[in-house]
């Protein structure tokens, strides 16, 4: 059994609490308005970027996941997340381990290149660039830390793009614009199975990109999306200029870990969703 803290306890974050207290390990969730009741999770009120409540946090952590999501999509948002909330972290858990949930928005390739863990990640938005910068900072301040790249993340809750497919939306055609998803439930299945990984001896990575084994033009996802719900099909837009996400992730150091996807491709990830919403 660990001892386990996790800061950011949003969907992601509760859904992976729940997996790893019921593996047996001590979970203790760090939110700044916690649940009034949960039975398998300890949890800790705190604010990261103000600092109120961490005074009173336990500093000896086993393993702790950074999975936090900023207020909003300012720069100050930003910052008070991946500067001054993760400075304050590493202040008051200075020999704790990490797995720092990260985006494939720190790469800045636009022409369908393919992508990996060693590939230059140097975004242009300043957004992305404060990501970027924590996980530097992260890696400097703790060797032993983890980051995790995920890439658009989907499933029940995250359905953006299935109300996209039914408008019958104008989208690129060619050349193909490449886009990249994992199941949020891909994602807690990564961060357990690299914890367990990380607890039963085996080294880690410094960095992993999570992303399913399906890298795929939009163009293809929605006109596939758009029969399986029956809606009229995407319209061929001209060329975009300003591609900001036109990559294909290579998942292949993850696999080579073990992992296995529950949800390989769009087409398992989003029929299960297609089908749950006819059964609702």
């Amino acid at each position: 059994m660990a001892k386990l803290l996790i800061v950011g306890c949003g969907d992601l974050g509760m859904r992976l609490a729940h997996v790893l207290s019921d593996q047996g390990h001590q979970v203790t969730g760090l939110k700044r308005r916690p649940p009034s009741h949960d039975h398998r999770i300890r949890f800790a009120a705190a604010d990261i970027a103000t600092g109120a409540g961490l005074d009173a946090l336990d500093a000896d952590f086993d393993q702790a996941f950074f999975i936090v999501t900023p207020d909003g999509r300012t720069e100050s948002d930003y910052r008070a997340v991946y500067e001054t909330g993760l400075n304050r972290l590493l202040t008051r858990l200075p020999r704790c381990p990490w797995f720092f949930v990260s985006s494939t928005g720190v790469y800045a390739q636009t022409r369908g290149e393919w992508v990996d863990e060693d590939s230059p990640a140097e975004p242009r938005a300043i957004t992305s660039r404060l990501i970027r910068g924590a996980e530097q900072r992260l890696i400097a301040s703790s060797p032993d830390s983890v980051i995790v790249r995920f890439s658009g993340i989907y499933g029940p809750g995250r359905e953006s793009l299935l109300r996209k497919a039914a408008q019958s939306p104008v989208i690129q055609k060619e050349p193909p614009y490449f886009t990249n998803r994992i199941h949020q439930q891909d994602c807690v299945d990564v961060l357990a199975f690299l914890l367990n990984q990380r607890l039963a001896g085996r080294r880690l990575e410094p960095c992993y990109l999570a992303s399913d084994d399906d890298p795929a033009p939009l163009w293809e996802v929605v006109s596939w999306l758009a029969e399986r719900l029956h809606c009229a099909p995407p319209v061929a837009g001209a060329t975009g200029g300003d591609a900001v996400m036109n990559k294909q992730c290579r998942n292949r150091r993850l696999k080579e870990l073990g992992y296995q996807f529950r949800y390989p491709g769009y087409k398992e990830g989003y029929a299960e969703l297609i089908d749950a919403r006819g059964t609702g």
